[in-house]
C-alpha cells in the first residue's frame, strides 16, 4: 500500500515536514508493510519556504526587514535555480511575528515584505512568487508598496502612514519612485485564500484573528472601499470583486495593481513546484490537513487543493486537523473523505499546542488501525 502524506504545518505547533513525519510515524505502526512519501505542503502562507526546501534546489538569503509593527527583525527570501525569488509575506509581515495583545490590523504593515523584495532585485532577481498568507495585516499592500518607492499621500500631500490607519486619509498615489527595475520585473501572487477584496467574503473575514473588533471590521470596510475606487480610477484595475485580492489582507490587491502581478492560487502553484501529482501515482491513499479545517479551508487552503488533485486519480482522501471549525463539514463536498481532529479530550489550545506531537501520532495511528480492519480498501 502507497500513502501520500501531503500536509501544512500546523500554525504554531509544526512545520508541514513535522507533521508529515508524525503522521507517518503513528501509521507506521499499524500499517508496517506500508510505503509512504512524504510531501510537506504551504498554500502561500506560513511554510512556504520550508516546504519547498524539502522538495526543490532552494537556497535561502537573509536580510533585516521591519515586522508588521515596526521592529527590525530578521527573514528570508528563497532563490530558485532559474534565479527566480520566492517571497513568503509571513516571514516578514506574518502575525505570529507579533504577541496577541499587540494585534491591531489597523496599525499593522506589510513593509516588511516590500524590504524583501527589494532585497532579492538587489541580489539580481528580476522574477518573483510572492506566497500570501498568514498575515497580521489589512493595509492594502502600502505597506509593501512604499518601501518600494511608491508614494501614498493625503490631501496636504504628506505621505501617508503604510498602515490601514493612513490609508484612510489616502487622496493620491505617486508611481514616479517606484524602483525602476520592477518595471523589468515578474511577480506572481501565490494567494492562501480566494477571497475578493471587499464583501462579505473578502480579506477582512480573516481580520478578527488579526485583532480587529466588529466596529473595527465595518471601518476597516470603509478603508478598502475608498482604496478600491481610488485603485480603479488610477489604474483601470477593478480589484474589489476579484478572486485572491483579499489574501493577506488586500496585500494583493496593491501588488495586482501597481506591480503588474498575476494571481494564482499558492496551493497550485505548490502542487506543480514539488510535482505532486506524479507522486500520487499508484497511490492507494492521500492524507493532508492542516491546523484548523472550517468553512475557510475550501478558500483555496492546502487540504483542498492536495484533495483535488487526488481526486483526479480517485483516490480516497483523509484530512487531519488539530481541531475543526465552524463549517468544517464543507470540505466533504471539495474532495476530503473524512476528517479526523487530533484532540481526544477538554483541552486549552496552550495544551494542544504542547502535545500535538504525540496527539497526532495517536490519531495517525488509530486510521492506521482502521485500514487495518478493512474500513478502507
Amino acid at each position: 500500500m502507497k500513502i501520500i502524506i501531503a500536509p501544512d504545518s500546523y500554525k504554531g505547533s509544526l512545520l508541514a515536514n513535522e507533521v508529515a513525519l508524525t503522521i507517518e510515524q503513528g501509521l507506521s505502526h499499524a500499517l508496517p508493510n506500508a510505503k509512504f512519501i512524504r510531501v510537506p505542503m504551504a498554500d502561500g502562507g506560513e511554510g512556504t519556504l520550508d516546504s519547498l526546501l524539502a522538495s526543490c534546489p532552494l537556497t535561502l538569503h537573509t536580510t533585516e526587514v521591519t515586522n508588521p509593527i515596526g521592529e527590525k527583525i530578521k527573514a528570508s527570501f528563497g532563490v530558485l535555480e532559474d534565479n527566480t525569488a520566492v517571497i513568503e509575506m509571513a516571514s516578514a509581515s506574518g502575525i505570529s511575528l507579533i504577541p496577541i495583545e499587540k494585534r491591531n490590523p489597523f496599525n499593522t504593515t506589510t513593509f516588511g515584505t516590500g524590504e524583501l523584495i527589494r532585497a532579492a532585485l538587489d541580489f539580481g532577481c528580476r522574477r518573483f512568487i510572492v506566497g500570501l498568507g498568514g498575515s497580521a495585516t489589512c493595509d492594502g499592500g502600502v505597506g509593501a508598496l512604499a518601501a518600494l518607492g511608491v508614494q501614498f499621500k493625503d490631501a496636504a500631500g504628506i505621505k501617508i502612514e503604510p498602515t490601514a490607519a493612513g490609508l484612510e486619509k489616502l487622496k493620491t498615489i505617486d508611481m514616479a519612485t517606484i524602483d525602476p527595475r520592477l518595471t523589468f520585473s515578474e511577480f506572481i501572487l501565490a494567494h492562501d485564500v480566494d477571497n475578493p477584496l471587499l464583501g462579505p467574503q473578502g480579506a477582512l473575514m480573516y481580520a478578527p484573528q488579526k485583532g480587529a473588533t466588529p466596529e473595527q471590521i465595518i471601518h476597516l470596510h470603509k478603508i478598502l472601499e475608498q482604496y478600491a475606487h481610488l485603485i480603479a480610477n488610477m489604474t483601470g484595475k477593478m480589484v474589489g470583486n476579484l478572486p485572491g485580492t483579499g489574501a493577506a489582507g488586500g496585500l494583493a490587491a496593491g501588488l495586482y495593481a501597481f506591480l503588474n502581478a498575476t494571481l494564482e492560487p499558492g496551493v497550485s502553484k505548490m502542487i506543480k513546484a514539488v510535482q505532486l501529482f506524479e507522486k500520487m501515482q499508484g497511490a492507494s491513499l492521500v492524507i493532508t490537513g492542516e491546523g484548523q479545517i472550517d468553512a475557510q479551508t475550501i478558500h483555496g487552503k492546502t487540504p483542498i487543493g492536495v484533495a483535488q488533485c487526488a481526486k483526479k486519480l480517485q483516490i480516497p482522501v483523509i484530512a487531519i486537523a488539530a481541531r475543526f471549525g465552524k463549517g468544517y463539514h464543507e470540505v466533504y463536498s471539495h474532495g476530503i473523505d473524512a476528517v479526523f481532529s487530533i484532540v481526544n479530550a477538554p483541552m486549552s489550545t496552550e495544551i494542544c499546542h504542547t502535545f500535538t506531537k504525540p496527539l497526532l501520532a495517536a490519531t495517525a495511528n488509530n486510521i492506521g488501525r482502521l485500514i487495518n480492519l478493512g474500513i478502507h480498501k
